[in-house]
């Protein structure tokens, strides 16, 4: 007679298994993958070239900040539905999906950039920020002449 299967091997297995794949997990690989903003960042020598996937928004709802000088952040708020208050209580909603939006994301860089030098542009959908890396004569600051 053929002997059953442990179910608690099956379960051993499933932990290894889970195990490996947290193992592999990379955080900054999740925001995309979550529903937060997908990004593409490219080193192009002296600049690095960020695009990020942002359907559905206007230029105006989007936030492109650098809150240090290897650091950016994205993000971008937008209503879907724009009916106002007044209709919405005279409208009787079938489905109703559209709805307030919001989604952010910070990127970390490789290098310093020079953050007066930075230029954003938004068209069809995709945010495309150029930021100039920090030439190394631009890390001490000022230059103070010896007299």
């Amino acid at each position: 007679m053929p002997s059953k299967p442990n179910p608690f091997d099956e379960i051993e297995r499933m932990f290894e298994q889970m195990s490996r794949q947290f193992e592999s997990f990379d955080p900054t690989d999740v925001a995309g993958s979550l529903g937060g903003v997908p990004v593409n960042v490219r080193d192009e020598g002296d600049q690095f070239v960020v695009t990020a996937d942002l359907p559905g928004y206007e230029s105006d709802d989007i936030d492109v900040t650098l809150p240090d000088t290897s650091t950016l952040r994205i993000s971008a708020e937008t209503e879907s539905d724009a009916t106002s208050e007044d209709e919405e209580e005279e409208s009787v909603f079938v489905r109703r999906e559209r709805h307030q939006q919001s989604v952010s994301r910070s990127v970390s860089l490789p290098d310093r950039v020079a953050s007066e030098e930075t230029d954003a542009s938004y068209q069809n959908g995709v945010l495309t920020v150029t930021l100039p890396k920090e030439r190394p004569d631009d890390e001490g600051g000022r230059t103070i002449p010896v007299n």
